[in-house]
């Protein structure tokens, strides 16, 4: 029963993500080429539609993609893709072909470009995950996607550089299959996905959501989880990757965004998360989201 539930406040959290992807170019690579999306501030994906190659991240040996295979780079990290597994390889930005043209020695069809995360909770569940998350057509959980790819292929063969919008929806459904993969079966680092995982912290998350605004003191939140102070902040750090305080403040500012995403006003999502002072919480809000919660707002309501 407690898995059932876990798995349900896991699925919950997963369901908070909103992913906008953008198809940069679709298309071949011929020759001793060499590709990345790096130095851009997004994260980004690759996805070998046809032949192999190879990724190369700074500080991580090689790593060889296959037809089917994919990565997805959940932040800017350096690296890029070639023919060869060794970085040192004199290689070339060449121009790329269409995806239609017959294939090449070193050859390989791709299609690249760049995601964005948004939804209030999306920060705190995507660092759950690590840095990179691969997509391999020969495991048998993830057999489903092939038709993804196969639809994919279907829609890359016009302009490289001006790949179908459709891509971009196919892609994103790729990920979100990826990561639900990754959430069952990875052991994930830390965020808030990890700690919904557990079963010590599972009660005391849901409470946490359903009421942000309470006084969630240490003493409160051990309690609610079974332990000792000290057993509680030792687990709770290890596993979440900061302190119950820092997660406590990351959470409400985050369902605070959440709320005035909804139409809520300032004073209504400060009064949500615990905040009768504005000053305090727009101090807070500042910290965690990057700007004031008024100039949210009227940033959603312009968007809107």
């Amino acid at each position: 029963m407690q898995a059932a539930t876990s798995d349900k406040l896991a699925q919950w959290l997963l369901s908070s993500i909103a992913l906008d992807a953008a198809a940069m170019h679709v298309g071949r690579y011929c020759g001793p080429w060499r590709a990345s999306t790096a130095g851009k501030a997004l994260s980004s994906f690759h996805l070998v539609l046809s032949g192999d190659c190879w990724l190369h991240i700074e500080g991580q040996p090689p790593l060889h993609l296959r037809a089917r295979d994919g990565v997805f780079l959940m932040s800017d990290v350096p690296h890029f893709l070639s023919p060869s597994a060794d970085p040192a390889t004199p290689l070339q930005r060449p121009a790329m072909r269409p995806l239609g043209e017959a294939p090449e020695p070193d050859s390989a069809g791709l299609a690249c470009g760049f995601f964005r995360f948004s939804g209030a909770l999306s920060p705190l569940v995507i660092a759950s995950f690590p840095e990179y998350l691969v997509c391999r057509s020969g495991d048998p959980a993830l057999g489903h996607t092939a038709a993804l790819f196969d639809m994919i292929v279907a829609e890359g063969g016009g302009d490289p550089e001006r790949p179908s919008p459709l891509i971009a929806r196919l892609v994103e459904l790729l990920f979100f299959y990826l990561i639900r993969h990754a959430s069952q079966r990875e052991a994930l680092s830390a965020g808030l996905l990890s700690l919904a995982q557990r079963g010590e912290f599972m009660a005391l998350l849901d409470e946490m959501l359903r009421s942000p605004g309470e006084d969630w003191s240490i003493a409160r939140m051990a309690s609610a989880a079974h332990m000792s102070r000290a057993a509680f902040c030792k687990h709770f750090t290890g596993a979440g990757g900061v302190t119950p305080a820092q997660f406590l403040l990351r959470l409400r500012m985050r369902l605070a965004a959440q709320r005035l995403n909804a139409g809520d006003s300032v004073e209504q999502a400060a009064s949500h998360v615990g905040y009768q002072s504005h000053a305090a919480f727009t101090r807070a809000f500042k910290r965690i989201v990057g700007e004031q919660p008024g100039a949210y707002r009227r940033q959603l309501r312009a968007a809107a």
